[in-house]
């Protein structure tokens, strides 16, 4: 099962108490005051791991509950610190504050988690844990947006990790509470009174996974994409003469003989109206926001009676409609199964109406035109980068 979307909550852990204590030993019956601090709680830490592609892990643990401190002790023993909460997540994972809550959620609901991914339709329900009055210091983070597609709820933008061993708290321990020892002067020599711990900062969070890679291929269902990916990588997706064959994202890696190595991104067909969820919807959408170069493949052939310049121009409106920032990356048109009897004919045709539009010759299947097209995009890419 492949999640790229999970809602759940994060609390830290508690402070420890203050203990009241007393020294009362032989030949010291009058200590005075030796309760020791308590310890502080454990923090909520994201770490990005790139051995990770999917946010399955949260969807089991959707309650992310670090340690509590423990108390402080007599003879002016503080309590331990509670361990923090390290939670692992793919490269590329962005965190989402949710800001508004409508109903009470008790922390003992024992309610089972709902996520929404590419692969569920299902609308997201909250979690248990409660939203507390902490706010969130975005001072080195990017500024609060809204993200195309997405619920209509607030939120704001709390981290994006894109390297590998990132690591961000999200949620803060508390601080545990002084003894009755550090209260001691010499005017109130006996204090009968401690502080209690302070409450870790807790809230619900919406995780999105946006995959990182150099290239994404869109295009039609049936256009030819994982056969495309199954030729220039040791990707293996699942090929098949129907639509809708790829049902969440495929990475594949292309490697060149100068020890060169492309990550490339295919995710399920687009049809017209998947802004609206037409078809497997704009879901997948995302994982092509963070790509430098974007591959357009097209059937040809119209092995599905349609046209390809009207597919072409269908793509480009359904990117706008999604982000018009994706129609502002570069981007590749590849004319795919070139081997069928129509396709010459149809590639004819597809300049005359679709102008100063370079268009790249293959065959994914019979491994015509692939050497050109992986030089073409390491092209793209390395322009890009400069």
């Amino acid at each position: 099962m492949f999640v790229d979307e999970i809602r759940g909550y994060a609390r830290a852990g508690h402070g420890g108490k203050g203990c009241v204590a007393f020294q009362r030993e032989k030949y010291r019956p009058k200590g005075g005051p030796s309760g020791g601090n308590g310890g502080r709680g454990g923090d909520v830490i994201l770490e990005a791991d790139h051995d990770l592609n999917n946010l399955i892990a949260q969807y089991y643990q959707p309650r992310l509950l670090a340690a509590d401190g423990d108390g402080g002790m007599g003879k002016g023993m503080d309590g331990l610190a509670g361990k923090d909460l390290i939670v692992k997540v793919p490269c590329g994972t962005l965190v989402w504050r949710l800001m508004s809550e409508t109903e009470p959620v008790s922390e003992s609901d024992e309610e089972a988690p709902v996520l929404r991914s590419s692969t569920s339709h299902r609308p997201v329900i909250r979690h248990s844990g409660g939203v507390s009055a902490e706010e969130v210091d975005l001072s080195e983070t990017a500024p609060p947006r809204s993200r195309p597609g997405g619920d209509t709820g607030e939120r704001e933008l709390v981290t994006d990790l894109t390297r590998h061993g990132e690591r961000f708290v999200l949620c803060k321990g508390g601080r545990g509470g002084l003894g009755n020892r550090n209260f001691a002067t010499s005017v109130r020599q006996a204090p009968r009174f401690a502080q209690p711990g302070e409450p870790g900062t807790e809230g619900d969070y919406l995780f999105e996974l946006r995959i990182i890679a150099e290239v994404g291929l869109v295009g039609y269902p049936n256009a030819g994409k994982s056969t495309l990916l199954t030729a220039i990588s040791r990707a293996r997706p699942k090929v098949a003469p129907y639509p809708f064959t790829t049902l969440h994202p495929q990475i594949g890696i292309v490697e060149y003989r100068d020890y060169v190595r492309l990550t490339v991104c295919d995710v399920p067909g687009l049809i017209a109206g998947a802004h609206q969820n037409v078809g497997l919807g704009h879901a997948f959408l995302r994982h092509i926001e963070r790509c430098k170069v974007i591959v357009i493949l097209l059937d040809m052939a119209g092995t599905d009676a349609r046209a390809p310049w009207d597919d072409y121009k269908s793509l480009l409106e359904e990117l706008e409609l999604y982000d018009p920032t994706l129609l502002e990356k570069p981007r590749l048109v590849v004319a795919n199964k070139m081997d069928e009897a129509a396709s010459e004919a149809n590639l004819k045709k597809f300049k005359q109406r679709i102008r100063k539009t370079p268009v790249l010759p293959i065959s994914a299947a019979f491994h015509q035109g692939l050497d050109k097209f992986k030089e073409t995009i390491r092209e793209a890419v390395g322009a890009v980068g400069k």
